[in-house]
C-alpha cells in the first residue's frame, strides 16, 4: 500500500525530489570543475562534498515541497481525478520549477561573482532590486536566461506527462491512514532538517571551497537571511569584560596619548607633533581595488599608470588590508576606524546615528562635510548613514526615501550632467565633475572641506563611456583601466584650481575585486594600496608596515600635527611604537593579524590560530601564545560592546 501510494497520490512529489536532486548533483558537480584550478580537493573532501550536499539538497526538496505534502495529506479522494486538483497541482509544480530553475541560474552567476554560495550578500541584494536587477541585466543575457527558464520547466512538465507521472498521480486514491503515516514522516523529517542540520555543519573544513560546494543555495540564502546580524556576545567566545578593556587599552596605549576615563571606554586625548596644518581632504573610496592590480604590487598589464605614477611621487602604503569584503565594510573603517563586528556593517544597522565618526573630527575642527556617490545613497543605506553623521549628500538620487531621517543637505546630480550611466550609478569621470562643482562652492565659503566620494565603475558589468581608454568596456581589467584614466583627469583637473595647493587627495580601496580564496580568510585578498597627495610636507615615501584601513585617519592626523579627541581603534602607524597588525574578516569569520600570527574567531565560540605565510598565501594550523589570541578577542569583544552600549556615540 505504501508503494502503491508513493507511486500514486505522492508520485508528482517523490518525483520532483528525485528531479531536485539530481539537477543539484548537476550544479555541484559544474561548481567543483570550475574550482578544480583554485585548490586541491583530496579523494575524501570530494566525497564529503557530494553527500554532504545530498544532505542539504534533500532538506531544500522537502522544504519546497512541504506545501503541497499538506495539500496531499487532506485532500480528499473525491477530488483525486477532478480539474481542481489538477490545476493545483500543475501550477504548484510550475513554481517550485521555477523557483529552483532561477535558483540554479543565480547560484552560477552568484558563484562567478563571489565564489560562494549564497550568504548575506544575497539576502542583502534583495532590498535593492533596482541595482541587482539592472546589474544583471547588464552583465547577462536576462531574455535568454528567462526564456531559457521557461523552457526547462516547460520540459520538465513535459517528461512529467510522458512518463506518466501525472496520470498516475490523477488516478491513485489514498486511506487518511496511509498519507497521514506518509506526510507526518515527510514532516518530521522537514523539521529535523531545520533542527539538526545548520548551514555552518558544512563550514569544517580548512578548504573554504569544499565547504561551500558541500552547501546548497537555498538552504544557504535563508541561513544567511536568519543570521544577518550576530549577538557576539552569545555566538564568540568571550573573555571577562574588564580583561578586555585592559587589553584594549593597552594596545591603543601611544606615547602621545591619555585616556579621558576608565572602564568600558577607549576614549583618549591624542597630542599632536609638529606644525598644525588645516587642509582640505578629498578622499577618493575606489571600488574593488585590489593592490594587485598596480605594477607596484606586481601587475605587469599596465592597467593603472595614474595610480603608479602618483604612487611614486607620493606617500604610498604598501601593506595596508582591508577589514572586509564588500563596500559598507569599507566604509565603516574608514569613517569609525573599528574593528568589524560581526553580521552587517554598522553603515547598515540602526541606532547608527551622531556617532564619533572621523567626520566628527573635522566637524570639530570647523571643516564641512559631504559624501560623493554616483549611484542612489539609498542602496545599502549609505545617505542614512552618512547624513546622519553630519555629511551633505550629493548622489545620483533615482529613489527618494520617505523615512529619510537625516537633516542634512541632499544635492541630486541632474540628467545633464550624466554622460554615461549603468545600473550602479553614473562614471566614475561625472561622478568626479561633480565633486569639482562641490569642491570649488566649498572652497568659497571660507571653510576647509572633507569630502568622502566613493566611485562605482569598477564593478560589474564594467561598462563606462567609450573612447577614453583603448580596451573596450565589459570586463574588470577595462573597469579598472578606466578608472584610473577618471582619477588622472580628476587629479589634472583639481591641480588648476586655487584651492588644491592647500588640498589633500587620499586615494584607497574599499575592498578587494576578489576575496574567495581555499581559506575562510584568504589574508592576500585584503590587501589593498593607498596613496596619500599633496601633504604639507610633501612627503614622498613608502609606508612598508602592514597596517589596516581604520589606520589611515589617526597616520593623516599625525601628519597634519592635529591634538583631538580620538574613540578610535586605528593609530598612527608612522609611531616608532606601532605594532603591525591587520583586522579583517568575512559576515562571521573575524581575523587578526599579528606579524605571522593570525587567529580567527567565529560562531559557536570557535578559535582557530594559525601561522601565515606571505610569500606562499598559506595558513598552517598552530597554536599561538595566549596572549596575541586574546588580544584579537578584547579588539572585536571590545568594539562590538562600544556600539551596543552606546559608547561609539558622540
Amino acid at each position: 500500500m505504501l508503494k502503491r501510494t508513493f507511486t500514486g497520490r505522492y508520485y508528482v512529489l517523490v518525483s520532483f525530489i528525485i528531479f531536485f536532486i539530481l539537477t543539484s548533483f548537476l550544479i555541484r558537480t559544474a561548481l567543483l570543475v570550475f574550482s578544480l584550478s583554485k585548490t586541491d580537493f583530496t579523494a575524501s573532501g570530494i566525497l564529503r562534498i557530494f553527500f554532504l550536499g545530498l544532505d542539504y539538497d534533500i532538506g531544500v526538496a522537502l522544504f519546497l515541497t512541504s506545501l503541497y505534502n499538506l495539500y496531499l495529506l487532506f485532500m480528499p479522494n473525491s477530488w483525486i481525478n477532478s480539474t481542481a486538483n489538477k490545476l493545483i497541482t500543475y501550477s504548484g509544480l510550475v513554481l517550485v520549477l521555477l523557483i529552483s530553475f532561477f535558483s540554479f541560474f543565480a547560484e552560477l552567476t552568484f558563484w562567478q561573482e563571489f565564489e560562494s554560495r549564497f550568504n548575506f550578500i544575497a539576502v542583502d541584494y534583495l532590498i535593492y532590486t533596482y541595482e541587482v536587477v539592472n546589474n544583471i541585466n547588464e552583465s547577462y543575457p536576462l531574455p535568454l536566461l528567462i526564456g531559457g527558464v521557461i523552457v526547462l520547466v516547460l520540459l520538465v512538465m513535459w517528461l512529467f506527462s510522458k512518463t506518466g507521472i501525472f496520470q498516475k498521480s490523477f488516478s491513485s486514491p489514498a486511506p487518511f491512514k496511509i498519507r497521514a503515516l506518509i506526510s507526518g514522516l515527510l514532516f518530521f523529517a522537514t523539521i529535523s532538517y531545520s533542527v539538526m542540520l545548520p548551514n555552518s555543519y558544512a563550514e569544517s573544513s580548512t578548504n573554504r571551497y569544499q565547504n561551500e560546494l558541500s552547501k546548497a543555495g537555498i538552504y544557504a540564502f535563508f541561513a544567511a537571511f536568519k543570521n544577518n546580524e550576530l549577538n557576539y556576545n552569545d555566538f564568540y567566545a568571550l573573555l571577562p569584560e574588564g580583561e578586555a578593556y585592559r587589553l584594549i587599552r593597552a594596545e591603543l596605549k601611544e606615547p602621545q596619548s591619555e585616556f579621558l576615563k576608565g572602564g568600558r571606554s577607549i576614549r583618549r586625548s591624542i597630542k599632536g607633533k609638529g606644525k598644525l596644518y588645516k587642509p582640505n581632504v578629498i578622499m577618493i573610496t575606489v571600488e574593488s581595488l585590489s593592490a594587485d592590480f598596480m605594477a607596484h604590487f606586481g601587475n605587469r598589464e599596465h592597467l593603472m599608470p595614474v595610480l603608479d605614477s602618483l604612487a611614486d611621487q607620493n606617500l604610498l602604503f604598501t601593506n595596508m588590508y582591508a577589514t572586509g569584503t564588500r563596500t559598507v565594510r569599507g566604509m565603516e573603517a574608514l569613517t569609525l576606524s573599528l574593528p568589524p563586528t560581526p553580521g552587517s556593517s554598522i553603515v547598515r544597522r540602526q541606532y547608527n546615528q551622531n556617532l564619533t565618526t572621523v567626520g566628527h573630527l573635522f566637524e570639530k575642527e570647523g571643516y564641512t562635510r559631504s559624501f560623493y556617490y554616483g549611484g542612489d545613497g539609498y542602496f545599502d543605506n549609505m545617505n542614512e548613514y552618512f547624513g546622519s553623521n553630519g555629511f551633505n549628500i550629493t548622489d545620483r538620487g533615482r529613489n527618494l526615501k520617505i523615512n529619510d531621517s537625516y537633516l542634512t543637505k541632499r544635492t541630486l546630480i541632474p540628467d545633464a550632467k550624466v554622460h554615461f550611466e549603468n545600473a550602479w550609478g553614473i562614471s566614475d569621470g561625472d561622478l568626479f565633475e561633480a565633486v569639482v562643482e562641490g569642491a570649488d562652492k566649498d572652497s568659497r565659503s571660507g571653510r576647509p572641506f572633507y569630502d568622502f566620494v566613493m566611485t562605482t565603475s569598477n564593478h560589474r558589468p564594467f561598462t563606462f563611456p567609450e573612447g577614453k581608454i583603448d580596451l573596450k568596456p565589459g570586463c574588470r581589467e577595462a573597469a579598472v583601466c578606466y578608472t584610473d584614466y577618471a582619477i588622472g583627469k580628476f587629479i589634472h583637473e583639481i591641480q588648476q584650481k586655487p584651492w588644491y595647493k592647500n588640498t589633500v587627495v587620499i586615494i584607497v580601496a574599499d575592498h578587494c575585486a576578489e576575496s574567495a580564496g581555499k581559506n575562510e580568510v584568504q589574508i592576500s585578498k585584503y590587501h589593498i594600496p593607498c596613496i596619500v597627495l599633496n601633504l604639507p610636507q610633501k612627503n614622498k615615501a613608502r609606508v612598508e608596515k602592514m597596517c589596516s584601513q581604520i589606520d589611515l585617519y589617526p597616520t593623516l592626523f599625525g601628519l597634519l600635527g592635529w591634538s583631538y579627541e580620538s574613540n578610535l581603534y586605528g593609530k598612527n602607524v608612522l609611531e616608532p611604537t606601532f605594532e603591525p597588525r591587520a583586522i579583517l574578516g568575512t559576515y562571521q569569520k573575524l581575523a587578526y593579524l599579528k606579524n605571522d600570527s593570525l587567529v580567527i574567531l567565529g560562531p559557536q565560540q570557535k578559535v582557530e590560530t594559525f601561522l601565515y605565510d606571505k610569500l606562499k598565501d598559506t595558513e598552517k594550523p598552530d597554536k599561538l601564545s595566549k596572549m596575541v589570541v586574546q588580544q584579537a578577542m578584547a579588539n572585536y569583544q571590545t568594539a562590538y560592546d562600544l556600539f551596543k552600549s552606546g559608547g561609539l556615540h558622540q
